[in-house]
């Protein structure tokens, strides 16, 4: 882990993140809204399979020990069971990925950068309130079909803040702070590339 910077700006890494890939975000929300995830369960199902990719890809770092010594409750945070669990409540197998996960298990890893891709995914359940909805027009819950949608126990305000808190403490210096903003750019890509395939 790099070591503090003072010099870097007040503002926390939560919000740098979010500015910085205010854009990405904005075209990734049109991009899957454009393939009507929710107009039928095939569509859904294609969203769903996006979900599992991009799951997969970081499911390796919510059991990194030194991610969780900086954000408490990361093992918790994890979707990847849901997602599949939401598959087989579909009846669809999980697909054969081509690519390898973005971080595989038992690799070293970039802290920084890996802060940045879980901003991705804890953002995006920040933001599942709406999509839950959507899915219960088809006949899916938080128990059946959409249970990766669901808010943490806790509700998604609260989860959100205390894992944002945790991230504006991670002890990046200007280096640590630009590896985490290029990661959390690299996670809406890959997520952005997907939902253009599955769509």
């Amino acid at each position: 882990m790099t070591a503090i910077d003072l010099s870097r700006p007040a503002e926390g890494l939560s919000k740098r993140l979010k500015a910085d890939t205010a854009a990405q975000h904005e075209e990734l929300d049109a991009a899957i809204m454009a393939g009507r995830p929710f107009v039928n369960l095939d569509l859904y199902g294609r969203f769903l399979d996006v979900q599992r990719a991009f799951h997969r890809d970081i499911d390796a770092v919510y059991g990194d020990l030194e991610l969780i010594r900086l954000l408490p409750g990361l093992p918790a945070l994890r979707r990847l069971p849901l997602i599949v669990q939401d598959l087989a409540d579909l009846g669809l197998p999980p697909r054969e990925d081509a690519d390898a996960p973005a971080f595989v298990h038992g690799e070293s890893r970039d802290i920084a950068e890996a802060l940045g891709w879980l901003y991705v995914a804890e953002g995006s359940n920040l933001g599942a309130a709406f999509l839950l909805k959507q899915a219960a027009r088809l006949g899916l819950s938080e128990s059946f079909g959409a249970r990766h949608l669901a808010p943490a126990a806790e509700g998604r305000g609260l989860s959100w803040r205390t894992f944002a808190a945790a991230l504006d403490a991670a002890p990046l210096d200007a280096s640590g702070t630009a590896r985490a903003v290029s990661g959390a750019q690299a996670a809406f890509a890959r997520i952005r590339g997907r939902v253009a395939k599955a769509f």
